[in-house]
């Protein structure tokens, strides 16, 4: 008896960081979205628990020790022995929540497997701040540290996400940053019923990492001129880097766009995608 998730890749298409807390986490304001393309988890009933990586990027998981998908699963109340595949299919530390999306995919895999509940809120933030999010898998408005999730609808974005196959750590993107107390996502009046409408009211938000991971990863600057250059309506980095998306006004302009990408710049990992309403996708 096994159990199969999607871990889909998490997008910020805006980020704003509005504070700093006592104990050093930066609160955060972010409008967050799914795309289709994702890490794939399976897991088995087993006698002891064990971790199998492949995929395209599996490489950059050699080491299994201390994976955050083996954190997770001590989550659970009881000894729950499972045999864990993961397929990497995005790339590490990338700004689109890899290891987190793996991490709450493990955890809704057990979940329905072992017909057990899921960890606490609390627990699960402690995996980190993505993960609340990524148990979801559905359009929020994130905000605080993670933890205040509210549910929104978006309509269809035709997506191409890039990465230029750099990898950016968090800690020194926020390390970096010369305000922590930029202004909050203004939600009054935003019209998220169409496409265009969406895609215009986002251009009004911002990423405030997007400018500090550039300086340490410069070719983030480069894609995302190549996403404008190939008709991008809206070119933004999502988390903290270096993956960047543009989104395109229906599917044809993205997978063109997707197209050109992947024949001038063959080394890129390019992803054409659609983000995902409030429909679930399992």
């Amino acid at each position: 008896m096994q159990n199969s998730e999607l871990a889909q890749a998490k997008i910020n298409l805006a980020l704003h960081v509005t504070g700093l807390r006592d104990d050093g986490y930066h609160l955060l304001d972010s409008i967050v979205a799914f795309a289709g393309c994702g890490d794939r988890i399976t897991l088995r009933k087993a006698a002891a628990s064990s971790l199998n990586i492949s995929g395209p990027f599996a490489q950059q998981l050699a080491d299994t020790s201390d994976n955050i998908v083996l954190r997770a699963l001590s989550l659970f109340s009881q000894d729950i022995p499972v045999e864990i595949d993961l397929e990497k299919n995005l790339p590490v530390a990338a700004g689109i929540g890899g290891g987190s999306a793996d991490a709450a995919a493990v955890l809704r895999a057990v979940a329905r497997l072992y017909g057990v509940p899921l960890p606490s809120s609390e627990q699960v933030l402690r995996l980190g701040a993505d993960v609340p999010v990524c148990l979801t898998q559905k359009p929020v408005r994130m905000q605080g540290v993670g933890e205040l999730l509210t549910p929104i609808s978006l309509p269809e974005l035709h997506t191409v996400l890039v990465n230029p196959g750099v990898a950016v750590a968090t800690g020194p993107v926020f390390d970096a940053l010369e305000s922590r107390t930029n202004p909050a996502i203004p939600m009054e009046g935003a019209n998220l019923s169409q496409a265009r409408q969406t895609i215009d009211w986002l251009k009004t938000l911002r990423n405030d990492l997007q400018s500090d991971a550039i300086l340490q990863a410069p070719e983030i600057d480069s894609v995302l001129a190549a996403l404008r250059e190939v008709g991008a309506d809206l070119a933004r980095m999502s988390g903290s880097g270096a993956t960047c998306f543009g989104l395109f006004e229906d599917s044809a302009m993205a997978e063109r766009a997707a197209g050109l990408l992947r024949e001038k710049h063959p080394h890129w990992w390019v992803c054409r995608t659609v983000l995902q309403t409030a429909r679930e996708i399992t």
